[in-house]
């Protein structure tokens, strides 16, 4: 019984575990070049989250949905979609983060970290929908040959 709960689970266990891997990456890497580069805040946010989904792509691609595209064309667009939906969660990302902080206030520092915390909730929902639905839907007709 376990295992059928295991099986029937997998691909959101993996993804919430790939999730967790991710998150450090960007936490880390952001801090890094914080630390030990001249670069701002801006630029390392945006290289931060570029090397957090380009992982995240990687992962989800193999271990989460089983991609199975192998020329670089497949390849190239199934990435780009990949991006893409991501840029679209970073945007309700930012989104979500300046309306409650700019616009209903929530300013100290507990409001903002719980506002941050259903942001992600949020942004890791849609981030599997797109992800299950729209990016590596087209792999199932592969996998099944």
């Amino acid at each position: 019984m376990l295992m059928e709960l295991f099986n029937k689970y997998k691909s959101i266990i993996a993804y919430l575990f790939w999730g967790v891997v991710t998150t450090i990456i960007n936490i880390a890497s952001y801090q890094l070049m914080i630390m030990y580069t001249h670069l701002g805040v801006t630029a390392a946010t945006s290289i931060a989250w570029f090397l957090s989904v380009f992982v995240a792509y990687l992962t989800n691609k193999v271990w989460v949905f089983g991609s199975h595209y192998t020329t670089v064309s497949d390849f190239l667009v199934e990435c780009l979609r990949f991006f893409f939906y991501r840029a679209l969660t970073l945007i309700i990302d930012l989104a979500f983060m300046n309306i409650g902080v700019h616009v209903f206030g929530f300013d100290s520092d507990l409001q903002q970290f719980i506002l941050k915390v259903i942001d992600n909730v949020i942004v890791v929902i849609a981030n599997y929908i797109f992800s299950k639905w729209l990016i590596f839907k087209d792999n199932r007709d592969i996998a099944d040959k």
